[in-house]
């Protein structure tokens, strides 16, 4: 079937019965299609908005047992460290929790059962919600005896249990709820498409005329795909472009941030030691003169003597944290076998160091980048993991370092590189980078655990020759008139251990 524009002297006043028959029957098919097409998007329409309903139930349940938990957290915070910052979540509990039931009430208004149960659930927060208020006022009249026998006496977990299960009871009821719809749905969608496919058979005849419009379009189509593409290779070649250049950047951030944390190490430790021990000097020897004529004014000079003790503690601290003075002094693997037997104690994990006697001719580069890497993966571990063994390797090869940090905790996601919050895992990524290395993080052997694995290349910028040794950072011990000093930063130079007394390893901060 085809138009004719042949010409045969007669004027035609319209097309012919037989093909207006057909534009009709053509418009009339696509109607019903459009027709049934609306109706199916309304039920689709409807059956999404339950969905979203019931999602939203379902977190607007699971954040009211939040708001209770939170208070009763708070509640016994206050009673175990009488703090009143923790009462916050319990001052603010009534007025969230209201809430959360004001906007339940309104996404269950059409169905009697959960509004029924909404009720019940008001019922039993408000119940909790009296004790505690009743407990707090308990307290802060009686004290902590009194909530003691309060607990004893009440059921306040069989409460919360109650909550949780009303929780659960409802969210179930709403999943039911949409379990049914959908079945319905489905079941309405089941007809509608049996009736699209014999309208389908029919527009098959509409689509055929129109072969000649799509074929004549098709090349235009064509072209506009060449053209998109060429944009799109324009647009990738632009962003790879920009994220070489942030890569680079922040390769250049970490080595200036470790050449400033190290310049500042060293002038805190030669500046402000020298004055620290001038003055711890000069106390003494007025405390010598004023021993016999002025004993109260020595007892003065001895507190201050311990303050002057103290604050040489914490600038060793700073020091510490700015750049590990093991690392600089003793090298790398005296570095490493000190933090991770620090934190072994710390955490109460098992912490193998397995270094290679060879790790102490890693570059300063490579020390620092090999240390800081092994103290962020261990600080996840402590953090995340839930390990009870901690396996950190660091072997020589022959064309560079390969480090090794693996443990037998619950794992790590696989995209958790890909994340742009995951800052630890991007930094020592970054790290590795710099000195043209690689970091991998993966499941461990036979998919438990985690395993880190780094590694530096021998021609590394300032990869070969032993660790630079910062100038002025080694630690010091007490004049013999201070007591109660280890290593103050007061006289006679010694090696320093990388832990001071009282401080958390894995809590150091590092970029």
């Amino acid at each position: 079937m085809y138009f004719s524009t042949a010409f045969d002297g007669k004027r035609l006043r319209g097309l012919p019965l037989s093909k207006t028959l057909l534009c009709v029957a053509c418009v009339v098919i696509l109607v019903i299609n459009g027709v049934f097409l609306i109706r199916n998007l309304d039920d689709l329409r409807s059956a999404n908005a339950l969905q979203a309903q019931t999602a939203r139930v379902s977190d607007e349940l699971q954040y009211l047992n939040l708001l209770v938990t939170d208070a009763e957290s708070g509640l016994r915070g206050y009673f175990l460290s009488g703090s009143e910052v923790n009462l916050g979540a319990l001052r603010e509990a009534p007025q969230q929790i209201d809430n959360q039931l004001r906007a339940l009430s309104v996404l269950l208004a059409d169905s009697p059962s959960q509004t029924r149960n909404l009720t019940q659930l008001r019922s039993l927060v408000q119940k909790k919600l009296a004790l505690m208020h009743q407990s707090l006022e308990v307290y802060r009249q009686g004290g902590l005896v009194d909530i003691v026998a309060i607990s004893a006496a009440a059921d306040a977990r069989g409460e919360m249990d109650e909550i949780r299960l009303q929780v659960v009871i409802m969210t179930r009821e709403q999943n039911e709820l949409l379990a049914a719809r959908t079945a319905a749905f489905y079941e309405q969608s089941r007809r509608t498409v049996l009736s699209g496919v014999g309208i389908n058979a029919a527009a098959i005849l509409v689509i055929l005329l129109f072969y000649n419009l799509v074929q004549r379009s098709f090349g235009l189509r064509l072209e506009a795909e060449r053209a998109l593409q060429l944009t799109n290779d324009s647009l990738e070649a632009i962003v790879a472009e920009r994220t070489e250049q942030l890569s680079v950047l922040s390769r250049h951030l970490i080595r200036v941030s470790e050449e400033e944390k190290s310049r500042l190490a060293r002038e805190l430790h030669d500046e402000m030691g020298a004055n620290l021990t001038a003055i711890g000097m000069d106390m003494t020897s007025v405390s010598e003169q004023l021993k016999g004529s002025h004993p109260e004014l020595v007892t003065m000079l001895g507190r201050a003597r311990r303050t002057l003790v103290d604050t040489v503690q914490l600038k060793r601290r700073i020091i510490e944290n700015l750049r590990p003075s093991l690392l600089d002094n003793m090298g790398l693997s005296a570095a490493l076998q000190s933090y991770c037997a620090d934190y072994a104690r710390v955490t109460a994990l098992d912490c193998d160091a397995l270094i290679d006697h060879e790790a102490d001719a890693a570059g300063p580069m490579q020390a620092i980048a090999l240390f800081r890497i092994t103290q962020e993966a261990l600080n996840n571990i402590a953090k995340y993991a839930k390990a009870r063994t901690v396996i950190v390797n660091l072997t020589r090869e022959p064309d560079g370092w390969d480090l090794e940090i693996t443990d037998d905790g619950i794992g790590i996601p696989p995209d958790a590189m890909a994340k742009s919050k995951s800052h630890g895992l991007l930094g020592m990524r970054e790290r590795a980078l710099l000195l043209g290395g690689t970091l991998s993080v993966e499941r461990g052997v036979n998919n438990v655990g985690t395993c880190v694995r780094a590694w530096l290349p021998k021609a590394a910028p300032g990869g070969e020759g032993p660790a630079l040794i910062t100038p002025g950072l080694e630690t010091t011990t007490p004049p013999p008139d201070l007591p109660g000093t280890a290593s103050s930063g007061l006289s006679v130079k010694q090696p320093a251990n990388s832990v001071v007394a009282g401080e958390l390893p894995i809590n150091a901060p590092h970029p």
